[in-house]
């Protein structure tokens, strides 16, 4: 796609979310505040399906405004309950678990926290996942690859396939559907990320791949499109600059090869040292390592090891489990 097309696409999909935040001076705050980028941009640029739309936020006050207003809609819409059927307990936490009413002092981690769950979905515990990642492409309002290369003609036909973007006719939305510790997914397409803000090269500081770092500033209108990440879309080659997240990152190889690119052996190996490093038999390190990565399904295996071993995971259970599940 050309860049006014994305931007148009951008523009359209996010003014359409922020209309239904009913509280105007947040809805004001978050406009100015909108951060779009990761693999939508990319899949854009390449004209590939889109999954979700990633929305960051420029700032810690914005995060965490927008993280409480879903978590109270959430669990007044939901009434979500855990694996036992019992209420789950939901509220956002710091970086070491307290529970926050209001933005600290001093800007740190925001954390969702669901009290015996890990995770929830509005269809509750015994479909956790399915909503946003199992349905096909086309049952999902996958409207990118429809639109057109003219801006004009994306308004009008956005506004004309209302239905394809709603599949759960008679529901609100961009209502929220599933909550993990980081994000926030919405209906049709959007996922707030809550584990990062900041400028878009602090968010990109947490990235693996270089080709995911274009960005949509929503404020000022403005796409960038970094001129090494479209090196690496062109050839379609994963370029490794990096991350927080390695093991993340080494899970994530298998979905970009089934598309179609490639990675050297010095990619490879540059992920492989960075976990070396890591304490995966740390309950925190392992969990906060999958960050983002099929969150339901290793978000469940981390609850067995928890029950199995409080103190330590426990690599040959954990290899158990993995066998059981996938």
């Amino acid at each position: 796609m050309k860049a006014k097309t994305i931007k148009a696409v951008l523009r359209k999909k996010i003014d359409a979310w922020l209309a239904t935040i009913e509280d105007p001076g947040l809805r004001e705050q978050v406009g100015k505040n909108v951060i779009v980028t990761g693999g939508c941009i990319a899949s854009m640029l390449l004209r590939e399906k889109v999954n979700d739309i990633d929305v960051y936020f420029r700032d810690y006050n914005t995060a965490f405004k927008v993280a409480q207003h879903y978590v109270d809609r959430f669990q007044a819409e939901t009434n979500p309950q855990g694996r036992s059927g019992i209420p789950v307990r939901m509220f956002l936490a710091n970086e070491h678990g307290a529970e926050m009413k209001m933005p600290e002092a001093t800007p740190g981690r925001i954390k969702i926290v669901l009290k015996s769950a890990g995770i929830a979905s509005e269809d509750g515990a015994e479909k956790p996942y399915e909503y946003f990642e199992s349905r096909a492409p086309e049952a999902a309002g996958d409207y990118v690859s429809e639109v057109m290369d003219d801006p004009g003609e994306i308004v009008d036909k956005l506004e004309n396939v209302k239905a394809a973007l709603d599949p759960d006719e008679g529901k609100p939305r961009y209502r929220p559907v599933f909550l993990s510790a980081n994000a926030i997914t919405l209906a049709n397409q959007v996922q707030l990320i809550i584990r990062f803000y900041g400028e878009p090269d602090a968010i990109h500081e947490n990235y693996d791949f270089v080709h995911c770092t274009c960005y949509y500033d929503n404020g000022s209108g403005q796409l960038v499109l970094r001129p090494d990440a479209m090196e690496a879309l062109l050839t379609k080659e994963l370029r490794y600059v990096g991350s927080k997240y390695p093991l993340c990152s080494l899970i994530r190889v298998r979905k970009f090869v089934g598309r179609g690119w490639t990675i050297n052996a010095g990619q490879v190996l540059k992920m492989a040292m960075q976990v070396s490093a890591l304490d995966l038999t740390n309950h925190k390190v392992l969990e906060d390592q999958l960050t983002g990565v099929d969150v339901a399904y290793f978000a469940e295996i981390i609850h067995k090891v928890k029950e199995k071993d409080p103190e330590k995971v426990n690599s040959a259970y954990l290899i158990e489990i993995i066998d059981r599940m996938f």
